[in-house]
């Protein structure tokens, strides 16, 4: 019996077991509950003994909206602080202990760069009235504030506001040496707010006197000079603890604008400029007039130097080339030849620079870049943006800007290593690839076309359905191995949308690229550097010498197939404005979203160039495609580079020489251009354009010339012949 009860006793202990348990919680928790009842009530008693009314409640209550508010600012700020301060992680004192001259393709010398710019004076033994110049002319509260001068924004904004623009800047000197030290002169809020955290860091860390002699020792101060002491010998051939007070006020005065105001350039502006720093001292307090007036009537005088600006986006480039080759070499002191032709180099800034000055306004651009390779990989000629002066970030190498349709090459080369041709079929229609659904330009369709034409409308479903549907698995990863083989160096992303040209590229990039085709497939071997010399004239390094062969990176079949659908191109294509003159000519354009980017990136048998145009901020353009302005620049260039050169054919396309018209009736029907479809051929230009305008203005003044009279030809006929010629 006892046997039979024990389970149903085992089932009521546990049953008054779980019941404790139960009433245990209920008790804790009400307990808990009614204790801390009683706590809020003893604080609520003991915090009456605080409570403000009337105003003195307002005084309270905003304090502590303060305190909330600036917590959440602090938090933010720091956020925001985060990116700016991985700057100061570089080695940003550094200026490197390499001391370089170079030299262009022909031996000429074209500039410095490295130490060998002069060591900074301290600035104990600089003048006092230099740095009364300088202070009066860029920041006269340098010495008071801690970074960041809200009292001169507050000035700055109110003279602008009454001049209705600006004519004055708000950055302290300090500011400007965060810029110059860690970012670049992209007009953007980010760069603004790193700027004035570095700013702050820049206070935090070094005192005022350093943050001025480094401020002095790194500006930019034109004729390719770095630092007030390397400008007073280039302008004044004097130390710059030698400097008189007129001098140092055209110093002080080339912070603002270097280029425009360098005086071996344009003396009268920097005169003027000169004049507004002693202006600036009188208003400062820091001289009276009496005393700078001797230097109002005897404005400084520069030596008498050559007007021939320095390539400075190439040189610094160049030198970033040099640090990388030579650092393992013993020596320092180097003499490097470079490899560009400063005929081909003021040539493409006058092509960008007059692009800009007439159709700038019109598309709303303002900056440019152009990067041109000679078939062999020899970089000969880069320009960086419009002035060097305003702005040393170099937008050819540095920039990094979406490449549009100009990208679609990458994944049009797979397509021909896969086997197809020119010729494949292929359909134009709407295509989704995941959440995408890219479209083409004016959202209109084709239906089926063939490859080239593909490629020369730019249309841009195609090398969507070609990267989804024809090149196989993990077709993303072989176009970015592609491009990595044709030479872009800039990591690309792993989007579904690269395919056409959403991962931003440097113009340098896509110069080494599209210059594979004219190489027939092999590697461009893009450089800048030709050999690297000590000044005792051993050579350290050849290009030819040292750099192995170049590899292929695409079949000769596929080059072919390639080069025959891009001299479409500028036919029947998108860049009618690029076809050179009596040159078959082959590119692509390239438009990014927006109208941000225009690009245009060729090729001849001899030279590829790739040209960019767009704002530094971002902003859009007006209607602006890569088949207008870049490709009307890459004409202006190669025109002048083609004259009195031998042709060189591009490989898979015969003939170099078209004749435009008959090249487009023909390339449209066949793709491709050869001695049988065009007959007549366009000889280029023995004689350079300066030597032709030569000889023609000497053919002008013999036809102008009055006739010889029958005395002077009798004179003319006995005259003795020279004794040097008997």
């Amino acid at each position: 019996m006892q046997d039979q009860d024990q389970p149903g006793r085992k089932k009521r202990l546990k049953r008054h077991f779980l019941l404790r348990i139960d009433s245990w919680i209920d008790s804790t928790l009400w307990s808990a509950g009614f204790r801390a009842g009683e706590i809020w009530e003893d604080i609520t008693i003991f915090s009456r003994k605080f409570r403000m009314r009337g105003w003195k409640r307002w005084v309270f209550e905003i304090l502590g909206e303060g305190m909330t508010l600036g917590t959440a600012g602090a938090v933010l700020m720091l956020a925001l602080a985060l990116p700016a301060f991985q700057e100061t992680t570089k080695d940003w004192r550094s200026r490197g202990n390499f001391a370089v001259t170079f030299l262009d393709r022909y031996g000429n010398e074209i500039g410095h760069r490295g130490i060998i710019h002069e060591n900074s004076v301290p600035v104990d033994q600089l003048p006092d009235h230099f740095i009364k110049a300088v202070l009066a002319t860029e920041d006269r509260r340098f010495f008071s504030h801690f970074g960041i001068d809200f009292l001169g924004l507050a000035r700055a904004m109110s003279e602008n506001a009454k001049a209705g623009g600006v004519v004055q800047g708000g950055s302290t000197l300090t500011q400007q040496l965060a810029k110059n030290l860690f970012l670049t002169n992209e007009r953007s809020l980010e760069r603004k707010i790193k700027e004035a955290f570095l700013a702050l860091w820049l206070e935090a860390n070094l005192s005022k006197k350093e943050i001025l002699s480094t401020y002095l020792d790194r500006a930019y101060m034109g004729g390719g000079t770095f630092g007030a002491a390397a400008a007073s010998q280039f302008y004044f051939g004097k130390n710059l603890t030698e400097v008189n007070l007129a001098e140092s006020a055209m110093l002080a005065g080339l912070f603002k604008a270097p280029a425009k105001y360098a005086p071996h350039v344009n003396l009268p502006a920097a005169r003027a400029r000169a004049n507004e720093v002693l202006t600036n001292m009188v208003q400062g307090g820091l001289m009276s007039e009496g005393q700078v007036i001797a230097a109002r009537r005897n404005p400084a005088t520069v030596i008498d130097r050559d007007e021939k600006e320095a390539p400075d986006y190439f040189l610094d480039w160049a030198f970033d080339e040099v640090q990388r080759i030579a650092a393992r070499m013993p020596e320092h002191s180097l003499v490097v030849r470079t490899t560009i032709d400063l005929g081909l180099q003021q040539a493409a800034e006058a092509a960008v620079e007059s692009s800009l000055r007439e159709y700038g306004e019109g598309f709303h651009v303002r900056q440019g870049a152009l990067v041109m390779i000679e078939n062999g990989g020899a970089v000969r000629a880069m320009v960086g943006g419009r002035d060097y002066g305003e702005s040393q970030f170099n937008r050819a190498s540095r920039a990094l800007r979406q490449p549009g349709s100009s990208f679609k090459i990458y994944t049009y080369s797979l397509a021909m290593e896969k086997g197809m041709t020119p010729d494949s079929p292929i359909v134009d229609a709407p295509i989704h690839w995941g959440n995408w659904n890219p479209h083409n330009y004016g959202n209109s369709y084709a239906g089926r076309i063939d490859i080239k034409t593909a490629l020369a409308k730019s249309i841009n479903t195609i090398p969507v359905r070609l990267a989804k549907e024809k090149l196989g698995p993990n077709p993303i990863d072989q176009i970015i191995a592609q491009a990595k083989k044709f030479g872009v160096e800039t990591p690309i992303r792993k989007d579904v949308t690269i395919p056409i040209g959403t991962s931003e590229v440097t113009v340098l990039d896509q110069a080494t690229a599209y210059a594979v085709f004219p190489a027939g497939g092999l590697q461009s071997r893009r450089h800048g550097i030709a050999q690297i010399m000590t000044y005792g004239g051993d050579v350290l390094y050849d290009f030819d010498r040292d750099e192995p062969p170049p590899e292929r990176v695409l079949s000769e079949t596929a080059a072919s197939y390639m080069n025959q659908m891009l001299t479409r191109v500028p036919y029947v294509g998108t860049a009618r404005r690029a076809a050179v003159d009596g040159v078959l000519t082959g590119g692509k354009t390239g438009t990014t979203q927006a109208y941000r980017d225009a690009w245009f990136c060729g090729f001849t048998g001899n030279y590829t160039a790739a040209v960019w145009f767009g704002n530094d901020d971002y902003t859009s353009s007006a209607n602006m495609t890569g088949g207008s302005l870049p490709a009307m620049t890459f004409k202006k260039l190669m025109d002048y580079a083609h004259q009195g050169i031998e042709l060189k054919p591009i490989p898979g396309v015969d003939n170099p020489l078209p004749d435009g018209p008959r090249l487009a009736s023909k390339i449209g029907k066949s793709g491709s251009a050869d001695d049988d479809t065009v007959p007549e051929l366009i000889r280029p230009r023995t004689l350079s354009a300066q030597s032709t305008r030569i000889v023609r203005e000497a053919a002008r003044l013999l036809r102008d010339a009055a006739p010889l009279t029958r005395d002077a030809q009798t004179t003319a006929s006995i005259e003795p012949e020279p004794a040097a010629l008997r």
